[in-house]
C-alpha cells in the first residue's frame, strides 16, 4: 500500500513539474533588436503561438506599420501589431518545437524551435531554419515583464 501511494505521489509530483516546464516560455519577450515585443500564449490545444504586442515604432508614415513584405498580397494590409509571429510549439524534452516562425521585415515564414540554455529563464534561444535546423539563423529573446 505505501508503495503505491508513493508511486501515485511521484506521478503526480512530475506532472506537477513537467508542467511547470513546458510553461517557462509563456509571456513578453523583447525581440534581438529591441524593436518589439512578442507575447507567448498556449491555446485550448496545448500548442504554443506568439503575436506582436508592442512595436518600438508602431507607425509609418502616420500609419500603423503593415505586413507589406508579405507575397500575398491579400496579407499586405495587415498590421503588424498583433500580427502572429510563432505558430504550432509543442513542449517536447525542453524544447519547444514543430513550429513556424515568420518574419515581417522579409516577409517569410521558417521552421522553428526554441529553448533555454542553463535553466536561464530570462533569455529564450529562437532558432528558424529552413530544411535542417543546423543551418539557419539563431537569436536570443530577453523577458519582458
Amino acid at each position: 500500500m505505501k508503495k503505491l501511494l508513493l508511486i501515485a505521489l511521484a506521478v503526480v509530483v512530475s506532472a506537477q513539474v513537467f508542467a511547470q516546464k513546458q510553461d517557462k516560455v509563456l509571456g513578453t519577450w523583447l525581440t534581438q533588436y529591441g524593436d518589439s515585443k512578442v507575447t507567448i500564449k498556449k491555446d485550448s490545444k496545448g500548442t504554443y503561438y506568439g503575436e506582436v504586442t508592442w512595436l518600438k515604432e508602431p507607425n509609418k508614415n502616420g500609419k500603423p506599420r503593415l505586413d507589406d513584405k508579405n507575397p500575398d498580397p491579400k496579407l499586405q494590409t495587415r498590421p503588424i501589431m498583433g500580427l502572429r509571429l510563432l505558430n504550432g510549439f509543442k513542449y517536447d524534452d525542453g524544447e519547444w518545437v514543430d513550429g513556424t516562425i515568420y518574419d515581417p521585415k522579409e516577409g517569410k515564414t521558417y521552421k522553428c524551435y526554441m529553448w533555454f540554455d542553463n535553466n536561464d529563464y530570462s533569455k529564450l534561444h529562437v532558432k528558424g531554419y529552413i530544411g535542417f535546423s543546423f543551418i539557419g539563423r539563431e537569436v536570443v529573446w530577453t523577458r519582458s515583464e
